[in-house]
């Protein structure tokens, strides 16, 4: 199958940089400088557990010039920018097309499912900690690896889904096909939304948070309250989600942050409201306290979420 994957940051170009180098057609949209360094140099990776190496040749192109039409998008951009992404997707999609959209804010695949009503848009997140280092090179912070995806409703399965799930094992990453994909996007964004807010509270990356004490004592708290929204919303994990995440966590390399805390203190567009606000209002919806997110929304209400 012919992969296309919208983006070529730390989600996307991870993606794209493992499926390539496992032989799936793969192609990236890139754009800027980093499409340059890519076209010219490959995709570099460098990690601390398989060293540093090169995915070279890799297909990638920017939205203009990209002319295949693909069977499976995985759109890994960030939530401001969505939107953008809806005329290019119509534009090369057919009419079997599956747009998978992992993004950090919860709930995305039904809202692009109503921008593109002729395709299949599942829901799905990820989990993987990486960024780019530079032009051309992805810095990835830890081994974990983890695609979860799904459809909404039932009658909208297609056996291409299973072929995703074993294409994404090939290529080294861990792909899962929900059987509830509504709990387990929630469960990823406890994770993300909890650490992007106690990081950018206590302007932490992953090390103070590996330890006990206050700020990994607010991190739990995070959590707890999206479980009790999940409660509310009539999503009932299978697993403890708080020693799961902090599982998660302790395997980060200490330097470890989110794209949101890394984006703010650049001065660029951040998923600010997506990640924290949005559980605010969540909580307000479901009649949930969010204390603990509440106090963090009052120090940053102030601070440019797009």
């Amino acid at each position: 199958m012919k992969y296309l994957v919208i983006g070529a940051g730390g989600t996307g170009g991870c993606i794209g940089a493992y499926m390539a180098e496992a032989g799936k057609d793969v192609t990236l949209i890139a754009r800027g400088k980093h499409l340059e360094s890519i076209q010219k140099s490959g995709l570099k990776v460098e990690t601390t557990w398989k060293g540093n190496y090169t995915v070279s040749p890799i297909k990638t192109y920017d939205m203009e010039h990209y002319q295949e039409q693909p069977d499976v998008i995985f759109v890994c951009v960030k939530g401001y920018s969505l939107v953008d992404t809806v005329p290019f997707i119509k534009r090369v999609a057919h009419k079997n097309t599956v747009v998978i959209p992992i993004l950090n804010i919860y709930g995305t695949g039904g809202k692009l499912q109503k921008m593109l009503p002729k395709l299949l848009v599942t829901d799905g997140c990820i989990y993987v900690s990486a960024n780019i280092k530079e032009h051309g090179t992805l810095l990835m912070h830890g081994e974990i690896f983890k695609i979860v995806y799904g459809i909404r409703n039932a009658s909208e399965y297609r056996p291409v889904l299973k072929q995703i799930e074993q294409d994404l094992k090939e290529s080294n990453i861990l792909g899962v096909l929900s059987d509830d994909i509504r709990r387990d996007a929630l469960q990823k964004f406890s994770y993300v939304s909890a650490m992007a807010a106690c990081g950018l509270y206590y302007d932490a990356e992953a090390a103070p948070m590996q330890k006990s004490g206050e700020i990994r004592d607010t991190f739990v708290a995070l959590i707890k309250e999206i479980d009790a929204l999940a409660i509310a919303m009539g999503i009932y994990f299978t697993v403890d989600i708080v020693q799961i995440n902090l599982d998660i966590l302790d395997k980060l390399a200490p330097t470890a942050s989110t794209s949101m805390q890394r984006d703010i203190a650049q001065g660029k567009r951040s998923e600010l409201d997506g990640l924290i606000f949005e559980v605010v209002r969540m909580g307000e919806k479901y009649g949930v306290p969010v204390q603990t997110y509440k106090k963090i929304t009052e120090k940053f209400r102030d601070y440019p979420t797009s």
